[in-house]
């Protein structure tokens, strides 16, 4: 009995197949219409995603303390026209206090574009998830990569240069024991170049021989530095030296140049003197006319915008490098400001500078450095 009712229910399932196989075109497409959108349900109710579906809807720009400040407000607003224009897609954006801070947004995901990072960074954003790339760089005077440096300087108040003079010239060899400001552990020109100096300087020293970069972020009556400190930002570095917070500080040219003006010397060489504008914005605004002296510069390769290629698309990065290397944003005065232009913008333009590509390994000379 068994047996038979076996062959019964065998019969049935062949029965129902063969029907199934004879059904009509549309009942069949149909059937296979409903499974797709059963499937698509359920990866929806699981949080499932499609290829597109993964990428943000909302760019984010992240823009470090320095680009924070209000003086770049104009600018900031203008990278921002210009990504909407280049992807169709609204475009926020996230102004920070802290380097750390836009560094986690961009390797996270959090923001999909870091904007004018320095090398040092973009390597430890890359360096927390390989997904992040240089989106592209500012250019030298030259219109290519062959002059795209700024400077690191190591600065002292005027009053105080002779502490460092080096026959006709000045150097750092008197700096062990003396206050100084940073700007922060992620800058390359504030930190990662300037540590880098020093322990070079200093290694045919047998009292400083064994220095690491950790010996000089805590000042101590033992340690290299009697105080260490740390600005936030250029300006916030440059501002603690001017402020006698610090005896010599760390801070690149570019970010503080729209608050200061060359009062003798050779622009961005060692033995330059600048002074602080009248009428300079905050914090600089109570301190006008206070001046330092360089004693230390070192040119750095230009930092890069930088995106995260899991949450920004290929055809949005596509779209942005296209627009913002054109010759349109080359000649755009927001960008890339004259000398005699009332509203400073993010980069003065000289030359032919302008942005351009640029790749990984263009950064390795800063990658070495650790």
């Amino acid at each position: 009995m068994k047996k038979q009712v076996v062959a019964m229910l065998m019969a049935l399932t062949m029965l129902a197949g063969a029907v199934t196989g004879c059904g009509s075109g549309s009942e069949t497409q149909t059937n296979e219409t409903q499974e797709n959108e059963a499937v698509t349900e359920e990866a929806e109710s699981t949080g499932a995603q499609t290829e597109d579906d993964k990428y943000a809807d909302t760019i984010t720009l992240v823009w470090y303390p320095n680009e924070s400040a209000d003086d770049f407000s104009v600018s900031r607003d203008e990278v921002a026209r210009l990504v909407e224009q280049a992807t169709g897609k609204k475009v926020e954006q996230k102004l920070t206090t802290d380097y750390a801070i836009a560094i986690e947004a961009v390797s996270s995901g959090t923001a999909q574009i870091g904007c004018v990072f320095g090398a040092e960074g973009y390597i430890q954003a890359k360096n927390a998830n390989d997904a992040v790339e240089p989106l592209f760089v500012h250019t030298g005077s030259s219109g290519t990569l062959d002059d795209a440096v700024y400077y690191a300087f190591f600065g002292v108040k005027e009053e105080n240069a002779a502490e460092y003079a080096n026959g006709s010239s000045y150097s750092i060899d008197n700096i062990a024991g003396k206050k100084i400001s940073f700007v922060s552990n992620s800058s390359t020109s504030g930190f990662k170049v300037p540590t880098n100096s020093i322990i070079t300087h200093f290694g045919a020293d047998e009292k400083w021989a064994d220095l690491t970069v950790d010996d000089l972020m805590e000042g101590g009556s033992d340690a290299f530095f009697k105080e260490v400190l740390f600005g936030g930002s250029h300006q916030g570095s440059l501002y603690n030296l001017l402020t006698d917070k610090a005896d010599v500080a760390a801070f690149c040219d570019k970010e503080v140049v729209t608050y200061v003006s060359l009062k003798s010397g050779e622009d961005k060489q060692v033995g330059a003197v600048y002074e602080v504008k009248e009428g300079a914005d905050a914090p600089f605004d109570t301190i006008a006319g206070e001046s330092y002296t360089v004693i230390s510069s070192t040119p750095v390769m230009n930092g890069p915008f930088v995106y995260n290629s899991e949450t920004l698309s290929p055809e949005d990065v596509e779209a942005i490098q296209a627009l913002f290397t054109s010759d349109e944003v080359a000649e755009n005065e927001i960008m890339f400001y004259p000398e005699d232009a009332a509203q400073k913008g993010l980069f003065k333009q000289t030359g032919d500078v302008r942005f351009t590509l640029v790749d990984d390994s263009w950064y390795d000379p800063i990658r070495s450095m650790n």
